[in-house]
């Protein structure tokens, strides 16, 4: 690993802060005056580079609230270096309680992103995030003004417990829900799971969508090596963040930017990553819209030709058995990759080495249960798959790791819902003759007719099939789910049903049918029928009037091309703010 008191410094007069801090006119002035206001010495900040610390810090985001010391970590490591850190409060984007969702947001955190970044005296940043939508997006905005930037993963959550059970957030939540609704537990029970679910500040200590990007911000190279798996309230979470404070120091000393890390080949090391993982389908979604930031084509077609390419080779739950904890001390990502070279791009950079290959070399697995070798998959291929049809011309996803494998071809008839609280209020409904054959399908869920493409895609299974055992079906969405999530569902259908995409034009009782192995989706209607159902829809009115809303729904692109906004997402050159 570079030490960033090794690297030569820049000359001050080439640092981007230098035009606020170091001119002669008045503005120059003006901003020294003014960080006097703030308390700081000349000697403390003049002809050093100014790092901005980005913290989605919050009171109501519990994978976050960590976050404030860690920050002070960070800026210890940059002061240690010889920079000047200042602190940025960004949006906080609280998977758990921020409605409709957080991915309605994590646009506009990388629009905040970007535009503090650019419009600051800042030579470059240190982003801390972790939950779901905070990593994309402040990847994302960092991207689009191409600065040194290095990533803080807030870290997962200590394993939950209840009574002799080592439990699974989220996982295990969605497991002892059903139980609770089939009369297996009751409110005591219940109750006393409230408590063991979540122990600790942190992510979801599944391989979920948090743990999944932040492994995914590890294997394109803007972390340090092994930061996506160090457990959030573990001392070497401090230390960490110091380390990329200190790091981030030498990263602006040798001008060494995002474009030379987000390349082509880190995002397909990423993708291959996130599929050897068996992690979200959610990270199709956003790596799309990362790479399109670094002006990277990333498509699903990638995905589908990558995951044919590596084996699951970790066994974490919600498709395998162990939790991060155990990932981490079983060698973490570093470990993991070793056991990848021969599919991924050793000679890139990252922002701790020269090169990935230096980065990987001589690290150990000291778990084969957890991190299996690539003798003993978990699964031959990746875990997710890419599905083509009529029914999503442009593509959709299954978790297939994650379903019952007898699902994984089926033919059955759809029951239909136009919204998610019409099927929360009629899924037990006995007249609508759901039985575990019947394919379940949600519309009206998408980017736009969600709004923000929330987190709908497992839909519950009716009671009366719960309490005879059945604890699967074919579910099939516009939506997406959580990657605690497990299931047969179908998820990402593009185009999505609110702009008059196939999966407006289901109706109950059609028959539809899933091939996982043949990468197939079709409801088994005739062309002609649809065409003639096509002609008959009407698009639903706009559900905002005015606001950040009203911009979403105008800008946002469907789920195969990252949800990103059009505006955000195309070419184009964007000045550096004139500062004298």
């Amino acid at each position: 690993m570079s030490d960033p008191r090794s690297d030569g410094a820049r000359d001050p007069e080439s640092l981007r802060s230098h035009q606020w801090y170091g001119t002669e006119g008045l503005r120059s002035f003006s901003h020294r005056a003014r960080t006097r206001q703030l308390g700081y010495l000349p000697e403390e900040h003049l002809g050093k580079p100014v790092i901005a610390v980005l913290n989605t810090w919050s009171d109501i985001n519990p994978c976050h609230v960590h976050l404030r010391d860690r920050a002070q970590a960070v800026k210890r490591g940059v002061w240690q270096a010889g920079g000047f850190p200042l602190e940025f409060p960004v949006s906080t984007l609280s998977e758990t309680f921020q409605k409709p969702t957080p991915m309605l947001y994590r646009n506009m955190l990388a629009m905040e992103t970007e535009e503090l970044l650019r419009s600051y005296p800042v030579d470059g940043a240190v982003l801390l995030g972790g939950c779901d939508k905070s990593t994309p997006a402040l990847l994302m905005g960092a991207a689009s003004v191409d600065l040194p930037a290095v990533f803080v993963p807030a870290g997962p959550m200590l394993p939950g417990h209840w009574r002799n059970e080592v439990l699974g957030s989220g996982t295990d939540m969605w497991k002892y829900w059903d139980d609770r609704r089939a009369g297996l537990i009751g409110d005591a029970e219940l109750a006393e799971l409230e408590n063991g679910l979540a122990r600790s500040p942190g992510t979801c200590m599944t391989m979920g969508t948090a743990s999944t990007l932040t492994a995914a911000a590890e294997a394109l190279g803007v972390t340090m090596p092994g930061a996506s798996s160090v457990p959030a309230v573990d001392s070497g979470h401090d230390r960490m963040a110091a380390a990329s404070g200190r790091q981030i120091v030498g990263l602006v000393h040798r001008d060494l930017r995002l474009s030379r890390i987000l390349t082509r080949a880190a995002y397909e090391d990423a993708v291959a990553t996130v599929l050897a993982l068996g992690g979200s389908t959610n990270a199709v979604i956003h790596l799309i819209a990362m790479a399109g930031r670094s002006q990277v084509r990333l498509t699903l077609d990638d995905f589908d030709r990558i995951a044919r390419t590596v084996p699951v080779l970790a066994n974490l739950r919600p498709g395998g058995q162990y939790l991060m904890e155990d990932f981490h001390f079983a060698g973490g990502l570093p470990a993991f990759l070793a056991q990848l070279s021969d599919v991924l791009h050793l000679d890139r950079p990252t922002v701790a080495h020269d090169s990935l290959r230096e980065q990987l070399a001589g690290a150990q697995v000291h778990n084969r249960e957890v991190i299996r070798p690539r003798s003993n998959p978990l699964a031959d291929e990746g875990g997710v798959a890419v599905l083509r049809g009529n029914l999503c011309p442009d593509g959709a996803v299954i978790k297939h790791i994650a379903a019952e494998p007898h699902l994984l071809r089926h033919t059955g008839p759809a029951v239909v819902f136009d919204d998610y609280r019409t099927m929360q209020r009629t899924i037990n409904d006995p007249s609508l003759g759901i039985t575990a054959d019947t394919v379940l399908v949600l519309r009206n869920a998408g980017p736009k007719g969600g709004p923000g493409m929330p987190e709908y895609g497992m839909l519950p299974i009716p009671d009366h099939l719960l309490k005879e055992g059945v604890r699967d079906m074919v579910r099939i969405s516009d939506a997406r789910m959580s990657g605690t999530s497990y299931g047969t569902c179908v998820l990402h259908v593009a185009p999505e049903s609110y702009v008059g995409g196939p999966l407006a034009l289901v109706r109950t009782g059609d028959v539809i049918t899933l091939d996982v192995a043949a990468r197939s989706l079709r409801l088994e209607v005739s062309d002609e029928e649809l065409e003639r159902r096509r002609g008959e829809w009407s698009p639903p009115p706009a559900k905002y009037q005015r606001g950040y809303g009203a911009l979403y729904s105008e800008q946002i692109t469907q789920a195969d091309t990252g949800c990103d906004f059009a505006f955000l997402s195309r070419p184009g050159e964007v000045p550096d703010p004139y500062a004298g």
